[in-house]
């Protein structure tokens, strides 16, 4: 990954030189005004607190250890094509970088290469937009090979778009003839084949993970314990609630993007079976296309999983807003989250709301559909972890037709493919010496146990 106080090359082939702090940052949150955003653009705006947009720029900011000299936002009627911002908003922002001698500048918004590098000349620092911080984040946390591939795959795809001489340590190529060019004219081209084929590398590379992941599901299915995904928008408490569930140690902190790599556990359930949480990615809005698409081998997890419990911070004023983004991006992988019976709802985080507040969320969640009820709770004081425990067995239970088979109390091969199978929840021998087994199959395969065992007869869970 490059740092992001690298210097940039103008077309020229000289350095643009950014003289500030490159830790020190303004953080700028542009948004189009409610006239701007009246007309097409208004279906694809979530509905969203600009007080929100700029705490959660800053966070993002400072999950990469960035010093925030100054946050501020801009109101658009229009987005510029050469800049993105005003020419007025241009020259007052490097007035400010300037006074606070920054070295970087956060812009919270989708850039082009064009005015991301317009930008950097004129405020003579480094621009970063949301998409570049966001994969700089996700570089910094990716601990695993699989994240790393994942997140460099992510990146140089980035880059390729807006390759304006950024790969300074590459030596400028020279030719002697006419179609080779001159001095440093194939230096974008050299760089743009480096890219490419380090992109098909790791593409190939991704490739093997996706079908290891694949194999791992397959023998999970083998031992068939029930998978839980948990999913949510960043930061709104899936770790905490996955060490809460399994006594694990995984980091959580009250930080966007803590937990990047994927973690399994395994959880015995108090009246029901053995089941495999995961904890995954957490998602954010306007989530980087090329993120999602280098991410889809370890999001395959969740599209695969038997329960998916989508984690909301319901403290949060922009709850709804994060929500829709949730819903949104599990439905780019397939997951109609509105008619899906495996997602269970959790609204996280009650521990944070006073007498009045909790008691609107609780008739609110209360005027839901039984089937559509949220489950509220706490997991740092594990309030409500009980009724989730209880929901993700009933959602098993529902799911997951239940058998009893007699077989002959010496037949070690039937109990043994039983347990390959199946999931065998009790055992006991009958008066007449026989033994009775009870099991939980996957849908899938309940013509297959008939048909081994025709006298299997379905059980109630």
């Amino acid at each position: 990954m490059k740092p992001l106080d690298e210097r940039r090359r103008s077309k020229s082939g000289a350095e643009t030189s950014f003289t500030g702090s490159p830790s020190r940052a303004i953080v700028v949150v542009p948004y189009l005004n409610r006239k701007a955003t009246r007309g097409a653009l208004a279906a694809d705006v979530a509905p969203r607190s600009i007080e929100a947009k700029v705490d959660e720029a800053i966070g993002l900011a400072r999950a990469i250890d960035l010093e925030i000299a100054e946050a501020g936002t801009v109101a658009l009627s229009e987005i510029r094509p050469a800049t993105y911002l005003g020419k007025g908003k241009v020259d007052e922002f490097a007035g400010i970088v300037r006074t606070h001698g920054a070295g970087l500048v956060f812009v919270d918004a989708a850039l082009t290469p064009v005015q991301q590098r317009n930008l950097e000349k004129a405020w003579s620092a480094k621009v970063v937009d949301r998409t570049g911080l966001i994969l700089e984040i996700f570089g910094a946390r990716a601990h695993t090979r699989e994240g790393a591939l994942q997140v460099e795959l992510a990146h140089l795809t980035y880059q390729k778009s807006r390759l304006v001489r950024s790969w300074t340590h590459l030596e400028r190529q020279r030719g002697g003839f006419g179609f080779l060019g001159g001095p440093g004219e194939t230096q974008i081209e050299a760089d743009r084949r480096m890219i490419g084929e380090r992109i098909s590398k790791l593409e190939k590379e991704i490739a093997k993970v996706k079908r290891t992941r694949a194999l791992h599901r397959e023998n999970r299915k083998r031992v068939p314990y029930p998978i839980a995904a948990l999913v949510g928008y960043t930061n709104a408490g899936k770790s905490t609630l996955f060490n809460t569930l399994t006594q694990a140690s995984v980091r959580a902190q009250d930080l966007l993007f803590a937990t990047l790599d994927p973690t399994l556990r395994a959880v015995d359930l108090p009246n029901g079976p053995r089941v495999i949480v995961s904890d995954t990615v957490g998602f954010v809005s306007e989530l980087p296309t090329m993120l999602i698409a280098a991410f889809r081998a370890t999001l395959e997890e969740v599209v695969e999983a038997d329960i998916i419990v989508h984690v909301r911070d319901i403290s949060h004023g922009d709850s709804e807003a994060q929500s829709a983004d949730v819903v949104k991006i599990l439905g780019e992988l397939g997951i109609d989250a509105n008619d899906d019976r495996r997602i269970i709802e959790v609204w996280n985080k009650i521990d944070r709301l006073d007498a009045e507040t909790r008691a609107g969320v609780e008739n609110a969640a209360a005027r839901r559909p039984a089937e559509m009820r949220p489950v509220l709770l706490s997991a740092i004081s594990g309030d409500g972890i009980p009724a989730l425990i209880k929901e993700i067995e009933a959602r098993i239970a529902a799911n997951r037709p239940m058998f009893t088979v007699e077989i002959d109390a010496a037949d070690g091969a039937s109990l043994s493919w039983l347990h390959r199978q199946c999931e065998v929840l009790e055992r006991e021998l009958t008066k007449r010496g026989r033994m009775r087994v009870r099991v939980r199959i996957e849908p899938g395969k309940a013509e297959l146990i008939r048909r081994k065992f025709p006298g299997a007869i379905a059980a109630a869970a």
